[in-house]
């Protein structure tokens, strides 16, 4: 008897279909004063920082090809310059690298590196990532919450 419930058990589950895959949404942080649109389309503003990843959907964690990413940060000398503005696009897989100098802290604030995304069918994500000292690379998905 318990065979045959596990059996009817397995067959329902498989009717199911596979889980669809969930992912959290990227949590936002504070746009700031220093943002300014319309950056030069650029995968480089300095050496030192690799970021990379995948922009992708909450919607089954699914890549967003051609999504907007615009990132802005401080320059070697503490201060924010059109220098180390730029604006891209995530390839056709929702993926993108970026580089930059790596931030120093400045008034209080610890090192970081502003990020702004958008994607039709998405909220746009406005975020900021805080490498280390010493930290060379940044691996990290981005993951827009659904409109």
């Amino acid at each position: 008897m318990i065979t045959r419930a596990l059996g009817a058990l397995a067959v329902l589950l498989s009717l199911a279909g596979p889980a669809h895959a969930q992912c959290a949404a990227t949590r936002p942080d504070a746009l700031g004063p220093f943002y300014t649109a319309n950056a030069p389309e650029r995968a480089s503003t300095g050496r030192g920082l690799i970021v990379n990843g995948t922009v992708r959907s909450v919607r089954g964690c699914t890549p967003l090809p051609g999504a907007r990413i615009e990132w802005w940060s401080v320059n070697p000398g503490g201060e924010y310059d059109n220098a180390h503005r730029a604006t891209q696009r995530a390839d056709g897989e929702g993926r993108y690298r970026y580089e930059t100098d790596p931030p120093r802290p400045y008034a209080g604030r610890p090192p970081h590196v502003h990020v702004r995304i958008t994607a039709p069918g998405h909220r746009t994500l406005v975020t900021q990532l805080y490498p280390k000292t010493g930290q060379r690379s940044i691996e990290t998905d981005f993951v827009l919450a659904a409109e």
